[in-house]
């Protein structure tokens, strides 16, 4: 029997997926007198980018992920180059086009994924002024100390409209994943509840799991994959494997 490896073309229907739609519908029809930022914050691995890239092919958003490296002029052409502007000049005039080109489309989102980054490099006040001239809804998206970094820039905090803690993947969750990833091999529930708790609910994981089931299908040329099945085969956790002792390395 063949088993062959899913292309997964379609949404997978997560539940950080629906709370993050859920988030930028609320800020696209909030009341003009409302505040226009968002916050999606969590552990990595649970989703966000995903979720965020659905939002961004559902409301046609602006949508740019910022390197570590970046500075407000990297940003802010970034920014400009996914909205189809021209990408030179000073820093100020280049913040000035974005906010017109926004402005011209207030329903447009601005998503900004590892928004970490611009609260560390001190330039978040930047995005404020964006979001208050354009009056665009800002989704900022980012690990679980987001929330805390920005309640201690209190322009900031008080331009956000609603906080949304993504959730780790529950056994539906897992099921929706499993159907996308292994449509043509059945998956004992036991070992699929398994598969959650070892990845700790975090998407990311979960799906290298069940590639992992999939090559043990391949190999034993079946469609049915229970722990029995599995066997000794680690779970995958994103753990670096363990120091190796002096005996482990010995040449025998």
């Amino acid at each position: 029997m063949t088993v062959a490896t899913p292309q997964v073309n379609g949404p997978i229907a997560l539940k950080n997926v629906a709370a993050f739609m859920a988030l930028a519908t609320k800020l696209i029809d909030r009341a003009p007198h409302l505040p226009g930022i968002g916050v999606c914050y969590g552990p990595s691995g649970y989703g966000k980018t995903y979720a965020s890239i659905f939002a961004q092919n559902k409301t046609r958003a602006a949508r740019v992920e910022v390197g570590e490296s970046w500075t407000r002029s990297a940003f802010l052409d970034a920014i400009l180059f996914e909205l189809g502007e021209p990408r030179r000049g000073t820093v100020a005039a280049m913040a000035e086009r974005v906010k017109a080109s926004l402005a011209r489309n207030a329903r447009r989102p601005l998503i900004i994924d590892e928004a970490d980054k611009i609260v560390d490099k001190g330039y978040i006040e930047l995005v404020r002024e964006i979001q208050d001239h354009s009056g665009a809804p800002v989704i900022l998206i980012g690990e679980e100390k987001l929330p805390s970094k920005l309640e201690r820039i209190e322009r900031v905090a008080n331009r956000v409209l609603d906080w949304m803690p993504v959730q780790p993947c529950d056994i539906e969750d897992t099921e929706h994943l499993a159907r996308a990833f292994c449509p043509n091999v059945t998956i004992a529930p036991e070992l699929l509840d398994e598969i959650r708790r070892q990845s700790q609910g975090r998407a990311r994981r979960i799906a290298v799991n069940l590639s992992r089931v999939l090559d043990i299908a391949r190999n034993l040329g079946v469609q049915h994959v229970d722990r029995s099945a599995w066997g000794r085969s680690e779970f995958y956790t994103a753990k670096a494997p363990r120091e190796r002792g002096d005996r482990d390395l010995a040449v025998g």
